[in-house]
């Protein structure tokens, strides 16, 4: 199992890609997952480059944006914009989210523009040799397993694949473990995180995440949360092809990540000892 740290984990600290590469690769990461808004504002002069990354052994597996599918004038050019980066970045995946609505609240009309809108997109990101992959989140049309099994059909697109937000899988009434079974065949990227209680899940809405003066009380380490990650990660030890990423939004986030990845790492071994050098 390969395993990145998210750059939006240090979307309220100064801190470069520079500082961030070396540390990571210091800990055990194989991978950096870049934010859309990093990605873009890293100038292209730079010297800490893809290449550079390769070089101390982490790849870019991902790039994280937000592509507008509620404006098909838009998002012809952002999904362009956002193949560049991957190509840029050697990133052959690129996340999004399955529009702003919930699966319970979406109109018919409101499903079919996204479908839509998520289509047009992967025939762009598979010209392109890439893939998109739609996050399980809720307030979108991927925050239940029916509702993500309903999108894929309906989009109906090789290019399409998931982002498995195993913490919101849960938070959607389903067993994420039963729930990587189901979607495995499209699933191409983990993201990792937990919370003290299912009430406090909230802490996670978007607008509180990114605000510099958010909440962070609920948000916890993956191995001292409300769900338990042991039966998923035992079943994802044992896929060598497997890529994850620790997503951490809250505060002592080198501390934070530097412990979750050794437990994992631990617990990986004991898991799958047969594989564990490709762990």
């Amino acid at each position: 199992m390969k395993i990145s740290l998210c750059t939006i984990s240090f979307r309220h600290q100064l801190i470069g890609l520079k500082d961030i590469a070396f540390w990571a690769r210091d800990n055990g990461f194989q991978g950096i997952e870049l934010w859309g808004v990093h990605a873009r504002n890293q100038s292209p002069l730079a010297i800490h480059n893809a290449q550079w990354m390769a070089a101390q052994g982490l790849s870019v597996p991902m790039i994280s944006d937000y592509l507008p599918l509620h404006d098909p004038e838009l998002l012809r050019s952002r999904t362009l914009a956002l193949c560049a980066q991957a190509r840029t970045w050697g990133a052959g995946k690129m996340r999004t989210f399955a529009g702003q609505q919930s699966s319970a609240e979406a109109t018919p009309d409101e499903r079919r523009q996204t479908t839509r809108a998520l289509r047009e997109a992967c025939i762009i990101t598979a010209d392109h040799g890439l893939r998109l992959l739609v996050e399980t989140h809720p307030g979108t049309l991927a925050d239940t397993l029916a509702a993500t099994c309903g999108l894929i059909d309906a989009t109906d697109h090789d290019a399409l694949a998931i982002n498995f937000d195993a913490l919101h899988v849960w938070e959607g009434g389903d067993d994420p473990v039963e729930a990587r079974r189901i979607l495995l065949p499209r699933i191409a990227h983990y993201h990792l995180k937990n919370v003290s209680a299912r009430d406090r899940l909230e802490v996670f809405a978007p607008a509180n995440v990114y605000s510099a003066a958010g909440s962070r009380d609920g948000m916890v380490p993956l191995f001292q949360g409300a769900y338990d990650y042991g039966p998923l990660l035992a079943e994802m030890a044992r896929d060598p092809s497997c890529e994850a990423s620790l997503e951490w939004f809250g505060d002592a986030v080198f501390q934070t990540l530097k412990a979750d990845i050794s437990q994992i790492r631990a617990r990986s071994r004991q898991e799958a000892p047969e594989t564990a050098e490709a762990v």
